[in-house]
Protein backbone atom coordinates (compact mmCIF):
# COMPACT_ATOMS: atom_id res chain seq x y z
CA UNK A 1 0.00 0.00 0.00
CA UNK A 2 1.10 3.47 -0.74
CA UNK A 3 2.13 6.05 2.51
CA UNK A 4 0.45 8.57 0.55
CA UNK A 5 -3.40 9.60 -0.97
CA UNK A 6 -3.19 12.48 -2.63
CA UNK A 7 -7.69 13.36 -2.59
CA UNK A 8 -8.69 15.17 -5.32
CA UNK A 9 -12.52 15.95 -5.69
CA UNK A 10 -13.20 16.80 -9.71
CA UNK A 11 -15.91 19.08 -11.17
CA UNK A 12 -15.88 20.37 -14.49
CA UNK A 13 -12.23 21.65 -13.52
CA UNK A 14 -10.38 20.02 -16.46
CA UNK A 15 -9.18 22.97 -17.62
CA UNK A 16 -6.69 23.48 -15.29
CA UNK A 17 -6.42 19.66 -14.12
CA UNK A 18 -3.48 19.66 -16.42
CA UNK A 19 -1.06 21.98 -14.63
CA UNK A 20 -2.05 20.56 -11.25
CA UNK A 21 -1.64 17.26 -12.31
CA UNK A 22 2.01 18.10 -13.39
CA UNK A 23 2.44 18.89 -10.09
CA UNK A 24 1.80 16.31 -8.40
CA UNK A 25 3.24 13.73 -10.55
CA UNK A 26 6.77 15.79 -9.99
CA UNK A 27 7.24 15.03 -6.10
CA UNK A 28 10.62 14.04 -5.04
CA UNK A 29 8.60 11.52 -2.75
CA UNK A 30 7.30 8.78 -4.99
CA UNK A 31 5.24 6.28 -2.59
CA UNK A 32 1.93 7.92 -3.37
CA UNK A 33 -1.62 7.25 -5.02
CA UNK A 34 -3.33 9.21 -6.30
CA UNK A 35 -7.41 9.35 -5.81
CA UNK A 36 -9.24 11.19 -8.18
CA UNK A 37 -13.15 11.03 -7.99
CA UNK A 38 -15.31 13.07 -10.82
CA UNK A 39 -18.92 14.47 -10.03
CA UNK A 40 -20.55 13.71 -12.94
CA UNK A 41 -18.77 17.10 -14.74
CA UNK A 42 -20.61 18.21 -18.03
CA UNK A 43 -17.46 19.49 -19.41
CA UNK A 44 -16.18 15.77 -20.64
CA UNK A 45 -13.15 15.88 -17.37
CA UNK A 46 -13.97 12.57 -16.68
CA UNK A 47 -13.22 11.11 -20.32
CA UNK A 48 -10.38 13.72 -20.44
CA UNK A 49 -8.98 12.82 -16.97
CA UNK A 50 -8.93 9.16 -17.94
CA UNK A 51 -7.20 9.89 -21.31
CA UNK A 52 -4.45 11.81 -19.85
CA UNK A 53 -3.74 9.48 -16.49
CA UNK A 54 -4.34 6.07 -18.20
CA UNK A 55 -0.73 5.20 -18.35
CA UNK A 56 0.30 6.16 -14.58
CA UNK A 57 -0.16 3.21 -12.02
CA UNK A 58 -0.44 5.74 -9.13
CA UNK A 59 -3.55 7.01 -10.28
CA UNK A 60 -6.79 5.59 -9.54
CA UNK A 61 -9.95 7.35 -10.70
CA UNK A 62 -13.69 7.03 -10.30
CA UNK A 63 -16.74 9.08 -11.09
CA UNK A 64 -20.19 9.55 -8.66
CA UNK A 65 -23.36 7.90 -10.32
CA UNK A 66 -25.14 11.10 -10.51
CA UNK A 67 -23.92 14.68 -9.60
CA UNK A 68 -23.87 14.79 -5.47
CA UNK A 69 -21.51 17.72 -4.31
CA UNK A 70 -18.15 18.92 -2.93
CA UNK A 71 -19.46 17.23 0.73
CA UNK A 72 -20.15 13.65 -0.93
CA UNK A 73 -17.32 13.74 -3.10
CA UNK A 74 -14.31 14.62 -0.62
CA UNK A 75 -15.67 11.96 1.67
CA UNK A 76 -15.94 9.65 -1.29
CA UNK A 77 -11.98 10.78 -2.01
CA UNK A 78 -11.09 9.36 1.92
CA UNK A 79 -12.93 5.81 1.24
CA UNK A 80 -11.36 5.34 -1.25
CA UNK A 81 -8.14 5.91 -0.48
CA UNK A 82 -5.46 3.20 0.55
CA UNK A 83 -2.72 5.67 2.33
CA UNK A 84 -2.04 6.59 5.87
CA UNK A 85 -1.45 10.36 5.47
CA UNK A 86 -4.33 12.04 3.02
CA UNK A 87 -4.32 15.06 1.72
CA UNK A 88 -6.53 17.29 -0.73
CA UNK A 89 -5.44 19.55 -3.92
CA UNK A 90 -7.90 21.19 -5.58
CA UNK A 91 -8.21 19.90 -9.17
CA UNK A 92 -7.41 24.05 -9.68
CA UNK A 93 -4.14 24.18 -7.64
CA UNK A 94 -0.93 22.49 -7.07
CA UNK A 95 1.80 21.87 -4.79
CA UNK A 96 5.72 21.92 -5.00
CA UNK A 97 7.65 19.29 -5.87
CA UNK A 98 9.10 18.55 -2.43
CA UNK A 99 5.78 18.80 -0.69
CA UNK A 100 5.34 15.29 0.65
CA UNK A 101 8.53 14.72 1.47
CA UNK A 102 8.27 17.76 3.10
CA UNK A 103 5.13 16.37 4.80
CA UNK A 104 6.04 13.03 5.40
CA UNK A 105 8.92 14.01 7.59
CA UNK A 106 7.03 15.74 10.38
CA UNK A 107 4.56 12.94 10.49
CA UNK A 108 7.90 10.50 10.91
CA UNK A 109 9.01 12.57 14.34
CA UNK A 110 5.52 13.59 15.79
CA UNK A 111 2.85 12.16 17.27
CA UNK A 112 0.40 14.49 15.49
CA UNK A 113 -2.76 13.88 13.73
CA UNK A 114 -2.38 16.13 10.65
CA UNK A 115 0.37 18.71 9.37
CA UNK A 116 -0.58 21.84 7.41
CA UNK A 117 1.70 24.60 5.35
CA UNK A 118 1.63 28.05 4.09
CA UNK A 119 0.11 27.96 0.60
CA UNK A 120 0.79 30.42 -2.33
CA UNK A 121 -1.94 33.25 -3.55
CA UNK A 122 -1.42 32.61 -7.20
CA UNK A 123 -2.85 34.37 -10.64
CA UNK A 124 -5.33 32.45 -12.89
CA UNK A 125 -2.08 31.50 -14.23
CA UNK A 126 -1.11 29.50 -11.42
CA UNK A 127 1.82 31.88 -10.99
CA UNK A 128 2.40 33.14 -7.05
CA UNK A 129 1.50 36.68 -5.96
CA UNK A 130 2.00 36.29 -2.42
CA UNK A 131 2.25 33.82 0.64
CA UNK A 132 -1.35 33.82 2.63
CA UNK A 133 -0.57 35.84 6.02
CA UNK A 134 -3.38 33.88 8.05
CA UNK A 135 -1.97 30.66 8.31
CA UNK A 136 -0.82 30.06 11.75
CA UNK A 137 0.26 27.27 14.48
CA UNK A 138 -3.42 26.20 16.11
CA UNK A 139 -3.90 26.34 19.81
CA UNK A 140 -3.35 22.84 21.07
CA UNK A 141 -7.18 21.53 22.00
CA UNK A 142 -9.16 24.99 22.81
CA UNK A 143 -12.32 23.97 23.06
CA UNK A 144 -13.29 27.30 21.30
CA UNK A 145 -11.09 27.18 18.37
CA UNK A 146 -13.34 26.88 15.54
CA UNK A 147 -10.54 27.83 12.62
CA UNK A 148 -12.19 31.38 11.90
CA UNK A 149 -9.24 33.08 10.66
CA UNK A 150 -8.30 30.03 8.67
CA UNK A 151 -4.82 29.36 9.99
CA UNK A 152 -5.52 26.09 9.62
CA UNK A 153 -5.57 25.69 5.40
CA UNK A 154 -3.82 24.26 2.37
CA UNK A 155 -1.34 22.50 2.44
CA UNK A 156 -3.35 19.77 4.79
CA UNK A 157 -2.69 16.42 5.32
CA UNK A 158 -3.73 14.28 8.12
CA UNK A 159 -3.87 10.45 9.02
CA UNK A 160 -6.17 8.61 8.05
CA UNK A 161 -6.76 6.47 10.85
CA UNK A 162 -7.29 9.64 12.66
CA UNK A 163 -10.22 10.53 10.33
CA UNK A 164 -11.75 7.41 11.11
CA UNK A 165 -12.11 7.94 14.50
CA UNK A 166 -14.91 11.05 13.54
CA UNK A 167 -18.11 10.73 11.46
CA UNK A 168 -16.25 11.59 8.65
CA UNK A 169 -16.97 15.06 5.95
CA UNK A 170 -20.16 15.81 6.02
CA UNK A 171 -21.68 14.52 2.37
CA UNK A 172 -24.52 17.41 2.30
CA UNK A 173 -22.11 20.32 2.23
CA UNK A 174 -21.47 21.97 -0.72
CA UNK A 175 -19.18 24.51 0.97
CA UNK A 176 -16.85 24.76 3.98
CA UNK A 177 -16.43 21.01 3.24
CA UNK A 178 -12.62 21.55 4.49
CA UNK A 179 -13.51 23.37 7.44
CA UNK A 180 -15.68 20.53 8.28
CA UNK A 181 -12.87 18.20 8.22
CA UNK A 182 -9.94 20.70 10.06
CA UNK A 183 -12.15 20.81 13.36
CA UNK A 184 -13.31 17.56 12.93
CA UNK A 185 -9.69 16.15 13.20
CA UNK A 186 -8.96 18.87 15.52
CA UNK A 187 -11.00 17.30 18.02
CA UNK A 188 -8.82 13.98 17.95
CA UNK A 189 -4.95 15.82 18.69
CA UNK A 190 -2.28 17.82 17.61
CA UNK A 191 -1.55 20.25 14.34
CA UNK A 192 2.02 20.89 13.41
CA UNK A 193 2.16 24.01 11.13
CA UNK A 194 4.88 24.14 8.56
CA UNK A 195 6.11 27.86 7.98
CA UNK A 196 7.19 27.03 4.66
CA UNK A 197 4.43 27.57 1.37
CA UNK A 198 4.10 24.17 -0.44
CA UNK A 199 0.69 24.66 -1.95
CA UNK A 200 -0.47 26.66 -5.01
CA UNK A 201 -3.92 28.08 -4.67
CA UNK A 202 -5.36 29.83 -7.91
CA UNK A 203 -7.25 32.67 -8.13
CA UNK A 204 -10.25 31.66 -10.29
CA UNK A 205 -13.68 33.42 -10.54
CA UNK A 206 -15.44 29.80 -10.74
CA UNK A 207 -14.56 28.42 -7.68
CA UNK A 208 -16.87 28.22 -4.24
CA UNK A 209 -15.01 30.42 -2.31
CA UNK A 210 -14.40 33.71 -4.80
CA UNK A 211 -17.66 33.36 -6.78
CA UNK A 212 -20.12 36.23 -5.46
CA UNK A 213 -23.21 34.28 -6.11
CA UNK A 214 -22.05 31.75 -3.75
CA UNK A 215 -21.17 33.47 -0.83
CA UNK A 216 -24.09 33.21 0.93
CA UNK A 217 -24.68 29.47 0.54
CA UNK A 218 -20.62 29.35 1.71
CA UNK A 219 -21.67 31.46 4.87
CA UNK A 220 -24.79 29.05 5.55
CA UNK A 221 -22.59 25.88 5.41
CA UNK A 222 -19.89 27.14 7.48
CA UNK A 223 -22.89 27.88 9.96
CA UNK A 224 -23.85 24.28 9.44
CA UNK A 225 -20.01 23.50 10.43
CA UNK A 226 -19.94 25.15 13.61
CA UNK A 227 -23.05 24.46 14.78
CA UNK A 228 -21.97 20.66 14.67
CA UNK A 229 -18.66 21.29 15.98
CA UNK A 230 -20.55 23.38 18.83
CA UNK A 231 -22.84 20.17 19.72
CA UNK A 232 -20.12 17.88 19.10
CA UNK A 233 -18.17 19.60 21.95
CA UNK A 234 -20.88 20.08 24.35
CA UNK A 235 -20.82 23.58 24.46
CA UNK A 236 -24.06 24.72 26.08
CA UNK A 237 -23.05 28.59 26.30
CA UNK A 238 -20.69 30.18 23.69
CA UNK A 239 -19.99 33.55 25.16
CA UNK A 240 -22.59 33.44 27.44
CA UNK A 241 -25.78 32.74 24.45
CA UNK A 242 -27.37 30.35 23.54
CA UNK A 243 -25.69 28.69 20.71
CA UNK A 244 -29.02 28.09 19.24
CA UNK A 245 -30.17 31.30 19.12
CA UNK A 246 -27.52 32.66 16.63
CA UNK A 247 -28.43 33.08 13.49
CA UNK A 248 -24.66 33.70 12.05
CA UNK A 249 -22.14 31.64 13.91
CA UNK A 250 -19.04 32.62 11.61
CA UNK A 251 -19.91 36.45 12.21
CA UNK A 252 -20.44 36.05 15.74
CA UNK A 253 -17.64 33.77 16.67
CA UNK A 254 -15.48 36.24 14.42
CA UNK A 255 -16.37 39.29 16.07
CA UNK A 256 -15.81 37.56 19.63
CA UNK A 257 -13.01 36.34 18.83
CA UNK A 258 -11.61 39.61 17.03
CA UNK A 259 -11.21 41.75 20.05
CA UNK A 260 -8.22 43.77 20.53
CA UNK A 261 -7.50 41.24 23.37
CA UNK A 262 -7.84 38.40 21.42
CA UNK A 263 -6.03 39.94 18.23
CA UNK A 264 -2.85 40.79 20.63
CA UNK A 265 -3.06 36.80 21.66
CA UNK A 266 -2.41 35.85 18.09
CA UNK A 267 0.33 38.12 17.29
CA UNK A 268 2.07 37.04 20.44
CA UNK A 269 1.59 33.59 19.58
CA UNK A 270 3.10 33.82 16.24
CA UNK A 271 6.15 36.10 17.64
CA UNK A 272 6.81 33.33 20.02
CA UNK A 273 6.50 30.85 17.17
Amino acid sequence: MPLFSILVANYNNYVYFTDCYKSLTNQTFQDYEIIIVDDCSTDGSFEKISNLTVANPKVKLYQNPENKGVGYTKRKCVEYAAGEICGFVDPDDGISANALEEIINYFKKDKIVAVYSQFFMCDENLKPQKVFRGSRPTPEQSYLFFNIFLKANHFFTFRKSAYDKTCGINPILTSAVDQDLYLKLYETGNFKFVKKPLYFYRSNTNGVSQNIKKKQALVDNWHIVLRDTIKRRNISKLYNLDPDSISNLPEFIYKKQNSIFGKLKRKIRWWIY
